[in-house]
Order: C-alpha cells, then sequence, then structure tokens
C-alpha cells in the first residue's frame, strides 16, 4: 500500500465535498430566481449533471483533460480512459503543470473527484441564462457536447499541462476554465434562443437565494483553498482571499444598488457575493491580501455594471450568468495579470504591477480568446442541435411552465405559496 499523507488527503477529500454542495447550492440559487412555474425545471438541469458527468468524467473527460498531450496540446489523450492503470495506489504527480507542481502526496483517485466537481459544475452554470426555455432534451445534449469540445479543451489546456500552460497563462481555481467560458456560451445561449415571453417574471422565493448563496459560499472555500491540492500557506492565503473578496463585492454592490435604486435589496447583495466569489477565484492563490481587496470592489462595480449593459442591450440572460460569472472570470483573469507576485506563490508569476507586462498581455489575449470560442462555439453547436431536436420549448409549454410542461411535476402544492 501507498504512503499517502493522511493530512492532504484528508483536506483534499473535504474540499472535494465541498465543490460537490455547490451544484446543489446552484440549483437552490436559481430555483429561487426562476418563476414559480419553471423552479423544477432549472434545478433538474443542475443535478442530472452530476449523473452525466460523473459518467462521462470515468469514461473519457478525466483522461481527455490530464492525460498526456493531442492536437498540439489543445486536449489530452485516452490513455487513462475508464481509469485505465490508475488503482489505489497510484499516486498524483502533477500533470506537468506549475500550478500542480512538486509531490503533493495524494492519491490520483483524489484528483479525479476533486477535478470532476468542477466539470460537474461548469455547464450547470450555463443554464440560469435560457431559464425556462429550453427542452430537456437538447439540454442533456448540449451537456455532453459543450463539456467535449470546450470544458475539456481549456481544462487540458490550463491545468493539464496543455498549450495555454505551455504559454504561462495562469488560472488557480477556474476564471478561464469555468467562469469565463460558460458566461459567454450563456450569453451565445441567450441570443440564439431568443427572449422570454413573460421577461417580467419575478423571483419565486429570495429565501432559497439566500439558502443557495450560503451553500455556493461555503463550498467556494474547497473550491479555492482546495486547488492547492495541499495544506500550506498558500491555502490560507487562497481561502481567505477568497472570503475578503467576496465580502468586499457584496458590501460594492450594496452601495451601488442603494445609491441608484434609493433601496437596498437583498437580492442584489446575493448576487454580488456571487460576483466576488467567481472574479477571485483565478487569483486566489496568487495575489497578496490587499490584491483580493482591489478585486472584490472592482468585482462589485464590473459586474453591477455589466448587468444593466445586459439589461440596456435587451439580452435576456434571465439569472445574469454573463454579467456575474462571464464578466466575473474576465475580471478576475485580467487583474490576475495585474496583481499577481510570487511573494505569494513561487509557482505563479509576477503581475503588471511589479514588473510582468508579458505576463498580463498574456492572461488578457488567452481570457479573450478563451471568450470568444465559447461564445462562437456554444450558438454554432444550438444551431446544429436544433436540427435535430428543438432546443426552444412551445409557446404553449413555457406558458404553462417547464415543471409541468417537461416534467409533470409542481415545486408546491397549490396554495402554498
Amino acid at each position: 500500500m501507498a504512503n499517502f499523507d493522511t493530512g492532504s488527503t484528508g483536506f483534499m477529500l473535504l474540499a472535494t465535498s465541498l465543490v460537490m454542495l455547490m451544484t446543489p447550492g446552484l440549483a437552490f440559487f436559481y430555483g429561487g430566481l426562476a418563476g414559480k412555474k419553471n423552479i423544477l425545471g432549472i434545478m433538474i438541469q443542475s443535478f442530472v449533471s452530476m449523473g452525466i458527468t460523473t459518467i462521462m468524467w470515468y469514461i473519457c473527460g478525466y483522461s481527455l483533460c490530464f492525460s498526456g498531450d493531442a492536437m498540439g496540446g489543445i486536449i489530452g489523450n485516452l490513455d487513462k480512459a475508464f481509469m485505465h492503470g490508475v488503482d489505489l495506489n497510484t499516486a498524483f504527480t502533477g500533470n506537468g503543470t506549475p500550478l500542480f507542481s512538486g509531490n503533493k502526496n495524494i492519491p490520483e483517485f483524489v484528483f479525479f473527484a476533486y477535478q470532476m466537481m468542477f466539470a460537474i459544475i461548469t455547464p450547470a452554470l450555463i443554464t440560469g441564462a435560457f431559464v425556462n426555455r429550453v427542452t430537456f432534451k437538447s439540454y442533456l445534449i448540449f451537456l455532453v457536447v459543450w463539456q467535449v469540445l470546450v470544458y475539456y479543451p481549456f481544462a487540458h489546456m490550463v491545468w493539464g499541462g496543455g498549450l495555454l500552460a505551455k504559454w504561462g497563462v495562469l488560472d488557480f481555481a477556474g476564471g478561464i476554465v469555468v467562469h469565463a467560458t460558460a458566461g459567454f456560451a450563456a450569453l451565445a445561449s441567450v441570443i440564439f434562443v431568443g427572449k422570454r415571453r413573460n421577461a417580467d417574471a419575478t423571483p419565486n422565493s429570495i429565501p432559497l437565494i439566500a439558502i443557495g448563496t450560503g451553500l455556493l459560499w461555503f463550498g467556494w472555500y474547497g473550491f479555492n483553498a482546495g486547488s492547492a491540492l495541499d495544506v500550506n500557506a498558500i491555502t490560507a492565503q487562497a481561502f481567505i482571499n477568497t472570503d475578503v473578496a467576496a465580502s468586499f463585492a457584496t458590501i460594492t454592490w450594496l452601495i451601488i444598488e442603494w445609491s441608484l435604486v434609493k433601496k437596498p435589496k437583498f437580492v442584489g447583495l446575493l448576487t454580488g457575493a456571487v460576483a466576488g466569489l467567481a472574479t477571485i477565484t483565478p487569483a486566489a492563490g496568487f495575489v497578496t491580501l490587499n490584491g483580493a481587496v482591489a478585486i472584490g470592489i472592482a468585482s462589485g462595480l464590473v459586474c453591477y455594471v455589466a448587468v444593466h449593459f445586459k439589461n440596456k442591450m435587451g439580452w435576456d440572460d434571465a439569472l445574469d450568468v454573463w454579467g456575474v460569472h462571464g464578466m466575473g472570470g474576465v475580471t478576475g483573469t485580467i487583474l490576475l495579470g495585474v496583481f499577481a507576485t510570487k511573494a505569494v506563490n513561487a509557482s505563479g508569476a509576477e503581475g503588471l504591477l511589479t514588473g510582468g507586462t508579458n505576463f498580463f498581455l498574456i492572461q488578457l489575449g488567452a481570457v479573450i480568446g478563451a471568450s470568444i470560442y465559447a461564445f462562437i462555439f456554444t450558438y454554432v453547436m444550438l444551431f446544429i442541435i436544433n436540427k435535430i431536436t428543438k432546443v426552444r420549448v412551445s409557446d404553449t409549454e413555457e406558458d404553462n411552465g417547464l415543471d409541468v410542461a417537461l416534467h409533470g411535476e409542481k415545486a408546491y402544492d397549490e396554495g402554498a405559496l
């Protein structure tokens, strides 16, 4: 039997559990924001990803992300398909990326499970954009194809020792791999699917949104601090940076909205928290606490402006996926290029403030390129899926609500709410 470090292994199992909890948390968050007739329709899209993505991850997903190089480093190979060659004694070796360098002394099964939770939640993030407009069958096709041709390549290129890692791109926990790709895929989805027939639907349960936000914030400690894959000072830095950035973004959003609409909005406060969490994600283990403060403030401002720009443009991104996750991921990745310092993480880089102009430009180019690719591919993919099976529900189904029309269920008994 291999002699793994019990502390690091135990911590990573806990972090994996926390990230797993984020997907149900997202379901609650989106479920509360949705209209009363579409609660289950949006929640099932998160929960079904937990099943399908796990199956895909075992069959080929893990291998395509973290096994060797193919197509010039754009995606991995199939050497570890069905977890071939990996058993309970196999150690995680780092996959050749600076972020995962060194002997982490944990089982590869643990890394497999941890990264699987990221793959589960990323496509689920997109669903908030097209709530109550998309058929379940088309979503299932979308879930499979989008992961294979968007998530897997970027996970490999950034975290699996692929092309972007070789260029020096850094992403501590998913600014590019998770939030930018999902956010701009969401925008493409909105433009393809079109507006809701009733775009003025109000959230059915603000307390449910608060529960979801609490679960997301709690799980995000595993999302960011766990990405150190160890228990050390960088782990602690990522943990506190996550909390501080989220807190500053929360209050920044609250202040801006309060000053403009003259009332302190609870939904706005909760949205600001999620924006801050998304924005600090790529930088959590690479910047100082002061850098996290600046990123949090910038997040509250940029994401608030992005949401209102979206409204002005008439994009019916129902739950603000692009404004919060897309622009949060882009902002955090660019600001990592500004605030990064090797004084925090020797495996990181020096940002613009400490003379790292080249690193800043690399981060800028990578996140813009990833966003453009995710947008274009998603739009084209939906166009093709629509030729196979209709993507948008009928007017009648939309008017009746997807809970009953597609799933034959209701979230609440009549008269409960």
